[in-house]
């Protein structure tokens, strides 16, 4: 169930976060490149994408604030095109070494949780004050980029830690 108010939102995003980062304690620079048997998506491919869309969460955030018009959920794709916009992403921080990509995930996360920690009630959950939002609200955008993309990396690294042993 999606949190309703700050506090909630706070205090999922923590949760997840921590349950993230306590299965990625145990993984080294080797079990960063594992990916499973049917997808070649890498563990630290999932940790760079969701960092990156923390990013986007924020873009599309400032971009509303500021009257902009935001395209999401990136300027030339449409949420049918996830597939080769997140190919594209993958892409781009293939190189990124595991360190590095551990990093950007929590200078995100601290981001994220800093915006959550800074706003209000009304801020985050008053539905239709940007029109990027759809039917969500901030905060539900929010926790789609941070909780919920946390616990689905969870899910996607555990079954990859299964398979390798």
């Amino acid at each position: 169930m999606a949190a309703k108010n700050r506090e909630e939102l706070l205090a999922i995003h923590d949760k997840e976060y921590a349950k993230l980062i306590k299965l990625l304690d145990g993984l080294n620079e080797d079990a960063a490149s594992w990916s499973t048997v049917d997808d070649d998506t890498r563990v630290k491919d999932i940790l760079a994408h969701r960092a990156h869309w923390i990013g986007l969460f924020f873009t599309w955030y400032e971009g509303g604030k500021n009257g902009k018009d935001v395209q999401t959920p990136a300027p030339g794709y449409k949420w049918n095109q996830l597939k080769p916009y997140n190919a594209m992403v993958r892409e781009k921080y293939h190189d990124l070494a595991w360190p590095k990509v551990l990093a950007k995930l929590g200078e995100q996360h601290e981001k994220l949780r800093a915006f959550i920690e800074g706003e209000n009630d009304a801020e985050l959950y008053t539905r239709h004050i940007y029109p990027w939002l759809n039917n969500w609200t901030v905060g539900r955008w929010a926790e789609a980029s941070g909780a919920s993309a946390y616990r689905s990396a969870a899910k996607y690294i555990r079954k990859t830690v299964r398979e390798h042993g």
